[in-house]
């Protein structure tokens, strides 16, 4: 969060963003429901923000829902899309985005970028098994200069497969 305040406004990041917790997503989640004219019973809230949940851990759009064979897909990719719109017209993140926009500030941003590079000569990453794609595209990119990379991880003790870990990274 500190890096995105500082670092933010050179990909359009206000530097005042707020960060919204399980309560505020779960009330956009619900308004959207309303909104979309979606019963909550056919998609429950909590199941909608997991499932936008897990699409943001993988860099996963609102698009990867349409064409599902699943009726509920279909209704949370609206949902996500309409998340996303909430998001941004209310200068807010989430949690998922913290890593998000992190990755896109340093994709997007060659000097921000080889600035920290630079800054963190040495990375060390444990529990490498349970990371995620915004997570191993960080690493990447942190690494990339000095390629001093030390990861440790053990695949038969992943647990967060439910939360984007990988193990291909």
């Amino acid at each position: 969060a500190r890096l995105l305040r500082r670092e933010g406004p050179a990909v359009g990041l206000p530097r005042d963003f707020v960060i919204y917790d399980s309560s505020d997503q779960l009330s956009v989640v619900k308004q959207a429901l309303r909104e979309l004219r979606i019963d909550d019973s056919f998609v429950p809230p909590r199941l909608a923000l997991a499932r936008i949940s897990h699409a943001k851990n993988t860099m996963s759009g609102p698009e990867t829902f349409k064409g599902s064979w699943q009726p509920k897909d279909e209704q949370i990719g609206r949902i996500y899309a309409y998340y996303l719109s909430a998001l941004q017209s209310s200068n807010a993140l989430d949690f998922d985005d913290l890593l998000l926009k992190t990755v896109d500030l340093f994709e997007r941003s060659a000097p921000t970028r080889e600035r920290y590079a630079r800054k963190f000569r040495f990375v060390m990453v444990d529990e490498y098994q349970d990371t995620n794609r915004p997570q191993y595209m960080l690493i990447r990119r942190l690494a990339e200069q000095h390629r001093n990379l030390w990861v440790v991880g053990d695949p038969d003790q992943s647990i967060y497969k439910w939360r984007g870990a990988d193990l291909r990274n």
